[in-house]
């Protein structure tokens, strides 16, 4: 027994992804073509992945936002999760990075499931609520630019029904939102975390896995 999270070593983890993992084959595919991309550190880790899809399963999913989309792994695990008339809208300015990840969607059946949205993910977002989307969604996923997470937050916010989920990426950055900030992005994030805890309109819980995620359930 513990009363703190366990620190996990390369066997252990190692562990964890052999008694845990359960990808598609097209899942790990694109894990191992996003291993020779210049960013490949920015994709989510699996059992992060296979979180949030039971997270999308668990709450019955079937309107999806993802604000990030990198080459599409994260988008895939959510797609996957979602019903055969589920929807996710995948916001993107790279047509770079999202090429590399669209024919492994293909291949597992799912790119009829995702609308990928290439444009700067605000304009997107009030797009869709300006369309008269809000409380439309049941779930999403921000993994951006950081200086902007507050203004992704406050749209999904909108966005998202009531009992809704927010799931927001690299909240723990590495360690370095608990020492003073020398950056921007830092800084962001340490901002939108001392907001999201004294948020009244949610329900919330930061979980430890991958680079931190917290969880904001909307009241």
């Amino acid at each position: 027994m513990s009363r703190r999270s366990l620190n996990l070593d390369d066997t252990l983890y190692g562990y964890l992804l052999d008694h845990s993992l359960r990808e598609h084959p097209a899942q790990a595919a694109l894990r191992e073509a996003t291993r020779s991309q210049p960013h490949a550190g920015m994709q989510i880790s699996p059992e992060q992945g296979q979180f949030m899809a039971m997270l999308v399963r668990l709450m019955g999913a079937r309107r999806t936002i993802e604000i990030g989309v990198f080459t599409g792994y994260s988008a895939l695990a959510v797609a996957l999760a979602l019903p055969a008339d589920g929807e996710l809208l995948a916001c993107d300015i790279s047509d770079e990075y999202t090429r590399v990840g669209r024919p492994y969607w293909e291949a597992a059946g799912v790119a009829h499931k995702i609308a990928l949205r290439l444009a700067p993910a605000l304009d997107t977002l009030d797009a869709r609520l300006a369309e008269g989307a809000a409380g439309h969604y049941d779930f999403a996923f921000i993994d951006a630019d950081k200086t902007n997470y507050d203004a992704y937050y406050e749209r999904c916010l909108q966005l998202v029904r009531q009992g809704g989920l927010i799931a927001i990426d690299n909240v723990l950055w590495g360690g370095s939102v608990a020492r003073p900030a020398e950056d921007a992005s830092t800084a962001a994030i340490q901002a939108l975390n001392r907001k999201l805890h004294r948020d009244e309109r949610i329900e919330l819980a930061l979980v430890p896995i991958g680079d931190g995620l917290t969880l904001a359930r909307k009241r």
